[in-house]
């Protein structure tokens, strides 16, 4: 099993709009980084525990967990030219762009705000507290994931 971390904004897609969904489960879309897509394509497995991250707020951090229920496969809403999403170059052939399915697992007992996550010595060389890393997708190492349960 590998552990993960998406960001989303909450006014966008937040925790509470998962658990909101059928089954409380949604597929990441929207993924618009080569790297992120590749994380989804190539590595997240069904099985795998995921943060959700909440961003672009007041108070990011980490809110919840999650699990992949279905491994990467070609986003639709690159082929919507309907969707903010949208990508004229991707086709049949060519996906170009790619998601998982999420589900829900549980809220955490309290968010863990960023501040927090810096602050913590173990936590120093986690991927998320990176300088200029921005990624909507990343790794997290088992030993972070640990440190973060602990925090709860």
């Amino acid at each position: 099993m590998q552990y993960w971390l998406v960001k989303s904004e909450p006014d966008a897609f937040g925790i509470d709009d998962l658990a909101a969904c059928k089954n409380a489960t949604e597929h990441w879309d929207g993924v618009r980084n080569y790297q992120a897509r590749n994380i989804m394509r190539d590595n997240m497995q069904v099985g795998d525990q995921v943060f959700f991250y909440h961003s672009a707020c007041k108070t990011p951090g980490i809110v919840g967990i999650a699990e992949v229920v279905r491994e990467g496969y070609p986003d639709h809403t690159a082929r919507d030219p309907e969707s903010k999403y949208y990508d004229p170059k991707a086709s049949d052939e060519d996906p170009r762009w790619y998601m998982v399915n999420i589900q829900l697992r549980r809220k955490l007992g309290r968010l863990i705000p960023l501040s927090e996550l810096k602050s913590h010595p173990a936590l120093s060389d986690m991927a998320l507290l990176k300088k200029g890393n921005r990624l909507s997708v990343m790794p997290v190492e088992e030993r972070h994931w640990q440190t973060i349960l602990n925090l709860e």
